[in-house]
């Protein structure tokens, strides 16, 4: 029986990087609305309490009933999770008389509570909240102390056990202990979660949920995707029918270099060119919302006309070999940033939220409880090349949101150009470590800013062409991004060769905004 830790989120900015850290101690988690805890559920080994934007005494404040898993289970509440743990069972919270935010050191910690197992003095940890712990409950006692705070940390005989600062973010060094003390030694996980296992497992409920029923899956040469057909190729073979859509606006000779690629790991594969449309219903529209939804409406006009084509050539009705599924790749961040727990929904994403009417089939998604790095790790566990496990982030539009202005098929041809000699340069650039530049990057692209020309000289003439922006980010979910620090010979030969060699650009600059305040994408 597998087993669990439930992760209750309280609308905190960082429950996803908890969840993650769980994972990475081999460990299986599930990211939960605060009000949806499982009572029922077996498996569940433990309970973590996420921080929040909101005090414990506001109106509006998310509250759970605590007595659903203490005493039962062992709970570790965090930030506001703590706070909240020590306003409900008698302490007391109160608004600090500044915010505290940033590092802080560990001064006193108790290293014989097993929650601090291992700590070093002097530990530095990271703080973010407004409200303080000012008196803990009865029955609990305190284990960590930071110099402006008293009740950095505290805990019962029963288990239950309250941090004010986040273990979770880089900046606590010591957090991947302490959530491991809890995990493991605490909880009593027995760390059985791996790519490995997940792979095994996954393959034999595909086999018996789809049976003999075939599947069709949207392509979009991303590693979601890619990883989800691989998978799917594995339970099922020749019943899963892929259907990749070229709109026009992939990167450079990327729609022949992926279909090779599928066609070398034995998927069946149908490509489709469908440029021809996507610029002709694209022609003169420049605002970024509406091109969006132009190309979204005309993938799945393409998508829907391949798969109809597909469902009719199959058997009907209860006959073996019916197409009766649709498979995605949606992966557990997407569905977090769609839940709705806050009030607010934090990103809408294309492939949640069900499947069109007309298409009469049910949703296969053998990613969806995976983050990003542990798809990476089950494609390397399925013999994926590892340029396609590697390959960053592409957004579903592709070109036509790195082209301000209208898009036309001359702005995409300037722009894969450009784009071609970025990314190669990118992966040829070895540092001193042996690493290609590509390899720490996160995601990395160039924007055409075809709605600007500015003037330049080549050899004795004048031009009047267009600049190109090159963008690098470095992250690990992309909710938060930083600028990459390219080195200077490499943007300087790579500037050169772009403006020498693609014709309509005379002007290189590199973005160095973070997210935020700026989106990893310019539109």
């Amino acid at each position: 029986m597998q087993q669990k830790i439930i992760i209750l989120d309280f609308g905190s900015q960082t429950t996803q990087l908890i969840g993650r850290r769980v994972r990475e101690l081999d460990t299986f988690c599930e990211i939960l609305p605060y009000n949806k805890f499982p009572a029922n559920d077996p498996t569940v080994i433990g309970v973590i309490l996420s921080g929040s934007p909101f005090s414990v005494h506001d109106p509006e404040a998310f509250q759970v009933d605590l007595q659903q898993f203490i005493g039962r289970l062992p709970v570790l509440g965090i930030c506001y999770g703590a706070q909240f743990i020590s306003h409900t069972l008698g302490g007391k919270v109160e608004k600090a008389d500044s915010r505290e935010y940033g590092r802080a050191h560990l001064t006193e910690v108790c290293t014989n509570n097993p929650l601090f197992k291992g700590f070093e003095p002097n530990s530095q940890v990271w703080m973010s909240h407004g409200d303080t712990i000012t008196a803990i409950p009865e029955g609990f006692k305190v284990i960590a102390s930071t110099h402006d705070v008293k009740y950095a940390a505290f805990a019962n005989e029963g288990n239950v056990y309250g941090v004010q600062f986040h273990p979770e973010v880089f900046h606590s060094l010591q957090g991947t202990q302490l959530l491991r003390n809890f995990v493991v030694d605490i909880c009593g996980s027995r760390q059985g979660w791996s790519a490995a296992s997940f792979v095994d497992t996954t393959v034999a409920e595909l086999k018996k949920e789809l049976g003999n029923d075939r599947v069709i899956l949207g392509l979009s040469g991303g590693v979601d995707s890619s990883v989800a057909a691989v998978l799917l190729n594995r339970a099922i073979g020749s019943r899963l029918t892929c259907i990749f859509v070229d709109h026009g606006m992939l990167r450079k000779n990327e729609f022949q270099q992926v279909m090779n690629d599928y066609q070398g790991l034995g998927l069946n594969v149908i490509g489709v060119d469908a440029s021809k449309k996507f610029f002709t219903d694209l022609a003169g529209v420049t605002d970024p919302e509406q091109k969006r939804k132009i190309i979204g409406r005309d993938f799945v006009e393409v998508f829907n006309e391949q798969a109809k084509a597909i469902i009719n050539t199959a058997p009907k009705g209860e006959q073996e070999g019916a197409v009766r599924w649709l498979a995605q790749g949606t992966i557990y961040p997407d569905r977090i940033e769609s839940l709705n727990i806050t009030g607010k929904v934090i990103k809408s994403h294309h492939n949640v939220g069900g499947l069109p009417k007309e298409m009469n089939l049910q949703l296969c998604e053998p990613l969806k409880w995976l983050f990003k790095d542990e798809v990476r790790r089950v494609g390397r566990q399925l013999g994926m090349p590892e340029h396609l496990i590697e390959r960053h982030p592409f957004p579903g539009p592709g070109l036509a949101v790195r082209i301000l202005g209208d898009i036309t098929p001359e702005k995409v041809r300037i722009l894969q150009d450009a784009d071609d000699i970025y990314i190669r340069g990118l992966r040829e650039y070895t540092d001193a470590d042996g690493k290609t530049l590509y390899s720490k990057i996160w995601q990395a692209g160039a924007i055409l800013l075809s709605t600007v020309r500015s003037v330049g000289v080549m050899g004795d003439e004048r031009t009047y062409e267009h600049p190109v922006a090159l963008r690098a980010v470095t992250s690990t979910d992309a909710m938060t991004a930083d600028w990459a620090h390219l080195p200077y010979d490499f943007m300087a030969k790579v500037s050169n060769e772009i403006i020498n060699k693609v014709r309509g650009v005379n002007r290189v600059c590199y973005d160095i905004s973070s997210k935020p305040p700026a989106t990893i994408e310019w539109e």
